[in-house]
């Protein structure tokens, strides 16, 4: 598990320090542009009429706190993206974005009663042991994280935009909250038998391999002359290390399995959803051959009593 952790991380950082270094070299390519630029150069341009050096470069793309209360405050068009950052991160404003100010109760009511379900059974649990508690503090804590789930859907989905169906942004978002429902939003819905297909593959995997883990886990703890560990069979204790450490290395590939196919379900609601208003027929791409009346290009080296000529005209249509 920490291999997974370390390795996301990794990647993460990789591609932070990536466009990090982009954005150092393409702004020093423009310093050095204007630097070898020819005495006088800046004078000519404002003398033209032309952009010169006091223009700024306009810093504000990307993620901005201002543009996410602006777009709340409904001071400037508010995307997807910044309707899901807000609600995830003040559950309820999507709703009041979205002027379905009943539901904002509905939403705190159902996090405080779950929480405290929890919280108030789990104190009994650590009291008294009993096995009941701890189920109804495991209930308590789902229904907490249902509902704030929940709110994060309807938000989303009763957020109107002025775009044709389907929205890339939006498809992106259901697939990421619930997997197969941004196919099922682009009409894709083959598609969801497939993705959910993959997730039960890797999630058998992760359980066989993390069985085999914990069994040779086991056998690696025994004792050294097996008197106390009650295990009796023919693997030895290298063996069992051996074991125990690929299965764990199975077990943690099982996870990025996981990983990937949640990540490929939102990518491919986010393609398909961008490419639904692309023309696909079979009219696209077609060959004709007809007769024709050619017309020279120039009519320069052409016989002035008939410069035309007949021929075949050849028509390609993509």
């Amino acid at each position: 598990m920490k291999r997974s952790i370390l390795t996301i991380l990794f990647l993460f950082c990789a591609v932070q320090i990536t466009f990090a270094q982009f954005q150092k070299n393409t702004l020093g390519a423009v310093q050095s542009i204007n630097m070898n630029a020819p005495p006088g150069a800046e004078t000519g341009n404002q003398q033209n009429g032309d952009l010169d050096n006091t223009v700024q470069t306009d810093t504000t793309a990307g993620f901005s706190l201002k543009k996410l209360y602006r777009g709340f405050a409904r001071k400037d068009t508010l995307t997807t993206g910044y309707l899901t950052l807000g609600s995830a991160i003040l559950p309820g404003i999507g709703q009041a974005y979205n002027r379905d100010y009943w539901k904002i109760p509905v939403i705190y009511t159902g996090l405080a009663a779950g929480i405290y379900t929890g919280i108030s059974n789990n104190i009994k649990y650590q009291q008294t042991g009993e096995k009941k508690y701890s189920i109804y503090r495991n209930v308590g804590y789902l229904g907490a994280g249902l509902t704030y789930w929940a709110s994060l859907l309807d938000g989303i989905v009763s957020y109107k935009t002025n775009l044709p169906d389907p929205v890339a942004a939006k498809a992106s978002v259901y697939s990421a909250l619930l997997p197969g429902l941004g196919q099922a939003y682009n009409g894709d819905w083959w598609k969801i038998p497939i993705w959910y297909g993959g997730f039960l593959v890797c999630g058998y995997t992760y359980h066989q391999n993390n069985m085999q883990y914990q069994r040779f886990k086991y056998i690696y703890r025994m004792d050294k002359y097996k008197e106390t560990s009650g295990y009796v069979g023919g693997i030895t204790y290298d063996q069992a290390e051996w074991y125990r450490d690929t299965y764990r290395r199975y077990r943690d590939y099982s996870i990025l399995a996981i990983i990937a196919v949640y990540a490929l379900n939102i990518i491919d609601a986010n393609v398909f959803a961008n490419m639904s208003d692309f023309e696909v027929n079979d009219n696209l791409a077609t060959v004709s051959v007809e007769p024709a009346v050619i017309e020279p290009i120039t009519y320069h080296f052409t016989s002035t009593v008939n410069p035309s000529s007949f021929g075949l005209k050849l028509n390609l249509n993509f």
